[in-house]
């Protein structure tokens, strides 16, 4: 008897066990812009090692910077009924029905990095995201002190349509707007990539004679300077030098390129979204309803005083 008692009782305490993990766990689907720079990676990898952290089962969907393809994800991940959804948009536009479907099936959103232009911010509980604007704010003004506000510069832009694009440009121009001696004499798309850098900055560079006019290239990321870097060697030019280079994201190679003199300044983005992001969603779980519409992530700059110091911080 005391034999059937005491394996009634492991049973009993197995199952409560089972009934507590199961109530605890979260299943998080997370849409992702795609792979195409060392941020973006580092981006990813951290939510991945936050949610493990946690014990949330994480459905990672990789859209490779097609909008067509996180719609498809997100719909997917209503399909199957996960507890919440993240997403981390290539473009602004276009979001409005995805999002209602997702809140027709009570599934709560969080926006991530890029922000959403939709007519109701009901349709998400918040956006963690950092201030694009004061990104190209920061930049300006770095280069405008370097410069005395005098500079011809060649811009290579992020996405078209993206957020990240959108802001840093308006927040460089809005600079530049006050140093009338200084100007964006050519500006084009190479779409956050490396390798779409150093094609587009060759071009640039052809369309200015070679670029010995110009005073400054203006990067809305680190691989697309990194890139342009070797167009600017290959002009027979000194990035850094002959032609200053400012950037946004702060990644590992370009701390090194700073260290090296290749680049001159880059605005901190921080990759670490995930962990925000999901303290939102527990705290949704656990009955907060109000959230502020945008969580700012804050940014430092590093330039050739600071880099080292923060690359031996992050080893």
């Amino acid at each position: 008897m005391k034999r059937f008692l005491r394996s009634l009782y492991t049973t009993a305490l197995a199952s409560s066990f089972l009934i507590a993990s199961t109530a605890s766990a979260l299943t998080v689907g997370f849409s992702q812009v795609g792979s195409e720079s060392g941020w973006r990676t580092s981006f990813s990898e951290s939510v991945k090692a936050e949610a493990e952290k946690r014990n949330i089962t994480l459905k990672f969907s990789d859209a490779q910077q097609k909008q067509e393809n996180q719609i498809k994800a997100v719909r997917s991940f209503i399909a199957q009924g996960v507890d919440a959804i993240i997403i981390a948009p290539v473009v602004e536009t276009g979001w409005q029905p995805i999002l209602m479907e997702a809140k027709r099936a009570r599934i709560p959103v969080v926006i991530v990095d890029r922000n959403v232009a939709v007519n109701n911010d009901s349709l998400y509980l918040t956006r963690i995201a950092p201030d694009f604007e004061l990104e190209g704010e920061k930049a300006a003004n770095w280069l405008m002190e370097k410069t005395e506000g005098k500079c011809n510069i060649l811009e290579l832009q992020g996405t078209v349509g993206s957020s990240a694009a959108i802001g840093r440009m308006k927040g460089f121009n809005k600079v530049l707007a006050q140093n009338p001696d200084a100007k964006i004499v050519r500006s084009q798309t190479a779409e956050f990539t490396r390798a779409k850098g150093k094609e587009v900055m060759e071009s640039l560079l052809k369309a200015e004679g070679g670029g010995k006019n110009i005073c400054a290239l203006w990067s809305h990321n680190d691989e697309m300077a990194l890139g342009a870097i070797q167009a600017i060697k290959e002009a027979g030019l000194q990035p850094g030098k002959d032609i200053l280079v400012v950037s946004v994201d702060a990644v590992d190679d370009a701390l090194k390129a700073i260290v090296d003199g290749t680049i001159n300044v880059s605005v901190e983005l921080s990759p670490h979204l995930g962990g925000p992001a999901f303290d939102v969603i527990e705290q949704h779980r656990n009955g907060k309803k109000d959230f502020e519409k945008w969580i700012r992530m804050g940014g430092k700059v590093f330039t050739a005083e600071n880099a080292a110091d923060e690359l031996a911080k992050r080893q």
